[in-house]
């Protein structure tokens, strides 16, 4: 969500979803926010596997920068467009509870975690109420006095099946899953989860796309009717996927 207009028009979308009666809950990270912060302070980020390795000078900017500035700003779009947002990190009311993720090859992120406890009564509160529920992706230490950095897709996927929500929509910068990257028009507009191991085989689903395809596999697996990987940029993506039968992106069932 670089473009700004694209911003305004992704919450109003979400407004309108409220006011209709479909619940929403809105999972953010802030990857490009973070680096910009760090590298004000003159601090280099540094990523290992994918995941930005946090010690904790870093761990305090990731916290200042999501529970505070991106996560604020987001209830803030949310008033003007008429809803009624609440931001909520991991750690309020008990929601995310995390220990320090161990790579089997002993490979070190300093303080990113492993969600291994989800409380969701927090959420469902907040839209029983009618809040749209805005939620930064850090969560509380259970192993050490210490709060934890968690990757936003992962966040999004633990929190979709406590929640035994309908459906997850992650929004990226691509069209979904394509056979060729490089085409557009090898769009996969349906998959089913007992495909994805032949399609990780071949080399169609690699890179970054690995941890988001294994989060909407997971959520299906444990009762999430639909998962969608879908391209952010697309105007009212989200209106499209749901209230019609045209669908964009990659549907995982």
């Amino acid at each position: 969500m670089i473009n700004e207009e694209l911003k305004q028009a992704v919450i109003r979308d979400i407004v309108l979803l409220n006011l209709v009666g479909i619940k929403v809950v809105l999972v953010h990270g802030g990857g490009p926010e973070i680096g910009e912060l760090l590298k004000k302070t003159g601090k280099e980020s540094k990523f290992i596997k994918g995941l930005r390795y946090t010690d904790q000078e870093t761990m305090e900017a990731v916290q200042m920068v999501l529970c505070g500035k991106l996560n604020k700003n987001l209830v803030t779009l949310l008033k003007n467009a008429g809803g009624k947002g609440v931001g909520l990190s991991g750690m309020d009311g008990g929601l995310f509870e995390a220990v320090k993720l161990n790579d089997p090859d002993g490979t070190e992120y300093g303080y990113v975690g492993d969600i291994v406890r989800t409380n969701p009564q927090i959420v469902l509160d907040m839209l029983e109420k009618g809040y749209i529920p805005v939620v930064t992706c850090v969560a509380a230490g259970i192993d050490d006095t210490c709060n934890y950095n968690i990757n936003a897709d992962t966040a999004a996927e633990k929190l979709a099946i406590a929640l035994k929500a309908k459906k997850l929509i992650m929004l990226t910068d691509v069209r979904g899953l394509l056979r060729d990257p490089s085409d557009d028009t090898t769009l996969i507009k349906r998959l089913k989860v007992s495909d994805v191991p032949s399609l990780v085989k071949e080399g169609v689903i690699k890179g970054g796309m690995i941890p988001k395809v294994n989060c909407c596999v997971e959520c299906v697996r444990q009762g999430v009717e639909r998962a969608n990987i879908q391209d952010g940029r697309v105007p009212h993506s989200i209106l499209i996927e749901l209230l019609t039968n045209e669908g964009v992106g990659t549907m995982f069932s």
